[in-house]
């Protein structure tokens, strides 16, 4: 049996590293974890995960074939857990750095709650995910 608890790390090819991690690092408060330039392996630590950066012009990223672009990505969607959860706060700070969003009630591993989609500089969709919504009193069903 196998038993997942949370995503470990995640692998984005990219064509930018300076705009990406200053994205990841400015944006959403990641910060450098470990990098292997030799192999073109850049790791950064976003709570208790890891995103990788993956240059396509390194030596991993050429073997993963062209660059992501506007006709194809190479993820479809990356979902954080956001604690503690301020939806209005996390608005505001996107749109201090430019980035429009927006609340909307999506489904996740522990039930529908908030949810806010934005993309990094190369596209890649990322959601920034609430807990879920708290029942609504004298009600087993969560609130929208």
């Amino acid at each position: 049996m196998i038993t997942i608890r949370d995503i470990d790390h995640v692998v984005l090819r990219i064509r930018d590293l300076d705009r990406v991690a200053a994205f990841y690092i400015d944006v959403l408060g990641a910060r450098w974890e470990k990098r292997q330039e030799a192999i073109g392996l850049y790791q950064l630590r976003v709570g208790n995960s890891l995103i990788d950066l993956v240059p396509v012009d390194g030596e991993l990223g050429r073997a993963g074939g062209a660059a992501p672009g506007r006709e194809g990505r190479n993820v479809d969607h990356v979902c954080f857990r956001v604690l503690p959860w301020d939806g209005e706060a996390a608005l505001a700070h996107l749109a201090a750095h430019g980035i429009p969003g927006e609340i909307v009630s999506r489904y996740g591993a522990d039930g529908d709650g908030p949810s806010i989609y934005l993309s990094d500089p190369e596209g890649n969709l990322l959601e920034l995910k609430g807990p879920p919504w708290a029942p609504v009193a004298g009600s087993s069903t969560p609130r929208p």
